[in-house]
């Protein structure tokens, strides 16, 4: 009986110290890369309501897959990846840059069945 008390007691300090959730935690990207991705999809896509919000979701759920650091390293790779000569060929060949471009190939194929 003092055993499970004890484990109880543990089990209360430990879920009492772990610090709040707050919604900056969920939510590092940037309004500006948000409304970037929201104004490119929507190019892509056609100019309309429907597209803003397939659009808007999609990113939503990007974000929610991809930490905000790692879409930032895919979308370089993905931009200078379109640089000839050996500049852009560094970008395409190293594995942290594929890496990062297939974790985010990944999620915008989840955000396409979710939303689209």
């Amino acid at each position: 009986m003092r055993n499970s008390a004890l484990a109880i007691a543990s089990l209360i300090i430990a879920v009492g110290t772990v610090a709040p959730i707050r919604a900056d935690d969920l939510n590092d990207y940037p309004t500006s890369a948000r409304a970037d991705y929201v104004f490119g999809c929507m190019k892509a896509n056609g100019e309309t309501q429907r597209s803003l919000d397939q659009c808007s979701c999609s990113i939503d759920i990007i974000a929610s897959i991809v930490p905000y650091d790692r879409y930032v390293t895919a979308e370089t790779v993905l931009r200078m990846a379109e640089v000839r000569g050996n500049l852009g060929g560094e970008f395409r060949s190293t594995e942290q840059a594929r890496t990062a471009v297939d974790d985010l190939r990944r999620a915008q194929a989840e955000a396409e069945v979710r939303c689209f």
